[in-house]
This record gives C-alpha cells, sequence and structure tokens, in this order.
C-alpha cells in the first residue's frame, strides 16, 4: 500500500463509484467485516451458522435500519463469524404511510446507513460485553451496487450459501495460507 509522504497512514483507494450517488434509488449488496476479522459473531456448524449474543445483536441492528431510514428496503442477508453480508435498496417513499415519523426526513447515502449499522451494533456488542468503545468493525467496507436481476439472483445464492462454504471463504483466516489467497 502506498503511503503519502506528508503522512503517517496508507493511501486508501476508494472503492466507490466516481461521481456515483449512493443516496440515488437503487440497489446495494455490503460485506463489512469484524476488527481485525476476529470471529466473534458466533460459528459455523455442519455448514450452517450459528449466532452467539453479539451474533444475534448483530442480525437485530439490520433489521431495525428500515425503522431509521425511509425509503430503505432490506433484501438478503447473512450474519458469519467475523463478516457480514447483506442486500439493501434505496426506494421512493416506501413505508411513509407506515412509519409516519420518517416522512419528512431525507433518504440518507449508502455510507451514512452502513455507518449507523456500524454504530447501533457496537454500542449494543460492546453493552453486552462490558466493553465502552471497543472497535467491533473494521474501518471500511466492500460495497457493490446491484444491476440487474440476474446480478440480484446471483448474490442472492451467494449470500444463501456462505455458511456452507466457510471453509474456502477468503474471510476464514484459517485460509490465509492458502495459494492465491491474500
Amino acid at each position: 500500500m502506498n503511503r503519502d509522504a506528508t503522512h503517517e497512514h496508507p493511501i486508501r483507494r476508494s472503492l466507490r463509484l466516481p461521481g456515483y450517488d449512493y443516496s440515488n434509488e437503487g440497489t446495494y449488496f455490503v460485506t463489512i467485516c469484524t476488527y481485525n476479522r476476529r470471529c466473534v459473531l458466533g460459528e459455523i456448524i455442519d455448514g450452517s451458522f450459528r449466532a452467539n449474543a453479539e451474533g444475534n445483536i448483530v442480525k437485530e441492528c439490520w433489521y431495525e435500519l428500515p425503522y431509521h431510514y425511509a425509503g430503505l428496503a432490506l433484501d438478503a442477508f447473512v450474519v458469519m463469524p467475523n463478516h457480514v453480508h447483506g442486500v439493501l435498496a434505496f426506494l421512493d417513499d416506501v413505508g411513509a404511510g407506515l412509519k409516519p415519523a420518517l416522512a419528512g426526513k431525507p433518504r440518507r447515502n449508502l455510507a451514512e446507513v452502513v455507518r449507523a449499522f456500524k454504530t447501533f451494533s457496537s454500542r449494543r456488542v460492546n453493552g453486552l460485553r462490558g466493553t465502552r468503545g471497543v472497535a467491533v468493525w473494521q474501518r471500511g467496507y466492500y460495497e457493490h451496487i446491484v444491476r440487474g436481476e440476474k446480478g440480484l439472483s446471483e448474490i442472492r445464492r451467494y449470500i444463501a450459501d456462505n455458511p456452507k462454504n466457510w471453509e474456502m471463504d477468503r474471510e476464514n483466516l484459517r485460509n490465509a495460507a492458502l495459494p492465491g489467497r491474500a
């Protein structure tokens, strides 16, 4: 990773699509990893994910996001031992009749929704652990703009199959030493 001569920190290459407005109506696939990719959310047993208390908190926080953001719809989602995958969409006026308190609020962008998810879940996980302010999530996240029904179907299948494929998952730290894995 390159370093800026005037800064100690590495120069991060943005994965964001230049010029794209991430508050636009659309569907997004995100992957969010735990801090240092530690397996703190549960475990995979016989190809199925078994959440611990932290994993259950993370799941609850994800599904509560539409109560905080008007026009946000959730799709496929999975919690893994050290990351989550989810699909979310910004829609026009979704839930305005069901959630009048949100009707006048502006729609947020993808980065804001991910930040809120990390904040809400970190506070609750740290409350459970009695460890105020301890990092739960990595600084960034991976995102992909979903283009078309075929792409969405493939992502849904990937998310559904993720626990079965844990042994070969790039986020599984036991695979770090395998050829072709970084």
